[in-house]
């Protein structure tokens, strides 16, 4: 990287420090730059070799090629170089043209030979202190360049030999500024010279949180940029022995594609309000999101933690009555719903599914004994057999019907974890056979079974709704209707609690004598109330503490995550032309859209402009095809002559609980896939916002300005 001017002869570093600017990604633009500073031998160079290691200082640049309005110097989007001395102009800014001899042309010369050494002796204290400052700046822009690196690429800065002493001789970090050195990083290879130093974990703590802090920055104006957006939130997770709650927002950009970015963690220490106001201070104090642009809030928690989130997501409605709460696409409605219930058998069930699906992807054996065992309980139904097979295959744990497979199966998987834990032929590991051994404990438990069994039958319920959650812009319409009858056929359940828990009882006793399990209470209740109860009964026990628990539950969730305006703004998805060619004898209605009323632009014209857009898609010519996505839709060049239809399908677009496109459904595969493969010593919150952000250009300049402003001290210190 180049800590000077690119264009031949510039003198702008010696005589009058300028603003160094990166040649840009863009192609078209880079060429333009390379063209206008006439070097040759930069032409055959790509775009990210330029923009990586060389400059053009702010001297080539007109005014109004800076943006204003940024807090740093920055170029606007479209800055293109224009100003470029030629070697006759002179050096104190005059440039003179005449007709005179050449000897006065000489006497000229010396002349201005004297101003600038004349200059020079009067400012020498200035050009002395200004170099050690921009060596400084190239300094660090060499650590965050490192830095960057190692972040976009989930490569842990600190290494083994942290543990054993406090330098990081041994770190990545410093073994790629070792490389930078030898490859000829002078500035870099002056500093480590001069001071010897070797940055420890304390001086690296600071330029980690500047870089998180800078790309937070850019989130955040991109965020905002584009409007209006949603706040997504995932199970917490433990960095350093430490709670955090995961966070994304969802949006629409520009270019009126959907767009989902993960912003960070936020510290989950604390309890009731008191947690609650801490996050939303930190979302809007320190992370500067304007909260009054939240249209909208998804939510996915365990059941030890679910009062925690629920807490914080009744204040986040109360502070912000636009941020309607919803269910998040991510998570299939069923296994949402029983994830939240703090009851001690659910969450007996939910850990083992985590386990038995953990277990499973250790070897492709394992499914292979799997299979093997499910052929010996269907004998003589090859197809059901083969079905069960291709399900154990896929993650069946989070399936809309993952209940039912799990009853299907139990006795099969049963089989095959306690053929592993036998180990007869020592074909496993000690850890798989332990592993093992844990899972078959669980199937036994009579807990269990029950559970599951209550589970199975309460969540057959709402399978078909959570399902068509999942589905496109006309099972998703069909879907909002349909909540109704679900709650309808929920609160039946619940009326008649006792007729149905009995007939639940059955099935879970019966499957029980199956698998030779007795059917009892569980022994932690009885050790706790052995001194105030007699002998008690597994099936009232079971109908008080499971099956009545879990209905009520599940009503209260379902009516909660569909709530009235979130039921209106789904079934404004009848926008959409696929659902209006569908129901073409219906127009929309225009009362489903007032949800949005003070978010479009005319709401004076609303009712005459969607006329218009039904009129438009409610009749198909022959062999044509309609868009039948939200995506698809925002996509039409005609959109945009319907500024109130548009706006309305850009708010329905951010709803969390619709399924992004596969395109733009990146931020939460790119989160799953670092909090699984970075291991749990090296896994960083400031880190990781840069991996999974490693498509945003990092301005390593503004991260620069930022660390200098931040820890002024650190200079003077160096």
């Amino acid at each position: 990287m180049q800590n000077h001017c690119a264009v031949p002869n510039c003198t702008s570093a010696k005589s009058d420090p300028q603003p160094l600017f990166r040649f840009p990604h863009d192609p078209e633009r880079c060429k333009k730059w390379v063209e206008k500073c006439q070097r040759q031998d930069l032409i055959e160079k790509s775009p990210e070799q330029l923009y990586r290691y060389y400059r053009l200082c702010g001297k080539h640049f007109v005014t109004s090629s800076i943006d204003s309005d940024a807090q740093s110097t920055v170029l606007k989007d479209d800055a293109i170089p224009t100003i470029f001395d030629t070697q006759s102009q002179s050096q104190n800014g005059q440039v003179k043209r005449s007709k005179e001899t050449t000897k006065d042309d000489e006497m000229k010369s010396k002349g201005r030979k004297k101003v600038k050494k004349s200059q020079a002796e009067t400012t020498k204290d200035d050009v002395q202190t200004i170099p050690e400052e921009e060596k400084y700046k190239e300094y660090l822009k060499s650590l965050f360049e490192v830095l960057v690196l190692l972040g976009e690429q989930s490569i842990p800065p600190t290494g083994p030999g942290d543990d054993k002493q406090d330098g990081l001789s041994s770190s990545n970090f410093q073994a790629l500024l070792e490389y930078r050195m030898n490859c000829g990083d002078e500035v870099l290879k002056t500093r480590h010279d001069a001071n010897k130093e070797c940055l420890s974990s304390a001086q690296l703590g600071p330029l980690i949180e500047v870089c998180e802090k800078c790309i937070r920055e850019k989130l955040k104006e991109e965020v905002k940029q584009n409007g209006f957006f949603t706040i997504i939130t995932d199970d917490l997770v433990k960095i350093s022995g430490e709670w955090y709650l995961p966070v994304f927002l969802r949006y629409v950009d520009q270019s009126n594609c959907q767009g989902e970015r993960f912003v960070g963690f936020l510290s989950f220490e604390g309890d009731g309000d008191a947690l609650a106001e801490k996050l939303l201070t930190e979302m809007t104090d320190e992370w500067g999101l304007n909260m009054e642009q939240c249209r909208g809030q998804a939510h996915s928690s365990s059941g030890t933690h679910f009062s925690k989130i629920k807490t914080f997501a009744a204040k986040l409605r109360e502070r912000y009555p636009m941020a309607v709460l919803t269910l998040k696409s991510t998570h299939t409605l069923n296994v949402s719903l029983a994830s939240g219930m703090a009851l001690s058998g659910v969450q007996l069930v939910m850990c083992t599914f985590k386990k038995i699906e953990s277990f499973f992807s250790q070897s492709p054996s394992l499914y292979l004994e799997l299979e093997h065992a499910i052929s010996i309980f269907y004998p003589e139904k090859e197809e059901k057999a083969n079905e069960l097979k291709e399900i154990c295959r896929t993650s069946w744990t989070g399936r809309h019907d993952a209940f039912e497979v799990a009853v299907e199966i139990l006795e099969a998987l049963l089989l095959c974890v306690d053929s592993v834990h036998d180990n007869e032929d020592l074909r496993w590991s000690d850890q798989i056979t332990h592993d093992a051994l844990e899972i078959s404990k669980a199937l036994t438990d009579f807990e269990f079974i029950m559970a599951l069994i209550v589970l199975k039958n309460t969540m057959t319920l709402t399978r078909a709704l959570g399902k068509n959650m999942r589905g496109g812009a006309t099972d998703v319409h069909f879907a909002a209707s349909s909540v109704k009858a679900v709650l309808h056929s929920l609160k039946e359940v619940s009326d008649n609690i006792d007729v149905y828990h009995e007939f639940w009882n059955d099935e879970a006793v019966n499957l029980a004598a199956a698998l030779e399990i007795p059917a009892k209470v569980p022994r932690s209740f009885l050790r706790k109330h052995q001194t105030e109860l007699g002998t008690v009964h597994p099936e009232s026990y079971y109908k008080d503490h499971l099956s009545v628990p879990v209905v009520n539950h599940v009503i209260k969730e379902v009516s909660e995550l569909f709530g009235e305006e979130h039921l209106k703004a789904l079934r404004c998805l009848s926008l959409v032309p696929a659902v209006i060619e569908q129901h073409k004898s219906a127009e929309p209605e225009e009362e489903n859209m007032q949800v949005f009323k003070d978010d479009i632009p005319n709401a004076g014209t609303l009712s005459a402009e969607l006329h218009c857009w039904w009129v438009k898609w409610s009749k198909k010519g022959k062999g044509e095809t309609f868009p039948s996505s939200l995506h698809e839709t925002l996509q039409l060049t005609d959109v945009k002559f319907f500024p109130n239809m548009l706006a309305v399908l850009r708010l329905i677009s951010i709803l969390p609980s619709l399924t992004l496109e596969d395109s733009c459904n990146v931020a939460y595969k790119r989160f799953k896939m670092y909090m699984e493969n970075m291991p749990d010593k090296f896994k960083s919150k400031s880190l990781a916002l840069l991996n999974m952000n490693y498509d945003v250009v990092c301005d390593l300049d503004s991260m620069v300005e930022e660390y200098m402003k931040t820890y002024p001290d650190r200079e003077e210190a160096s």
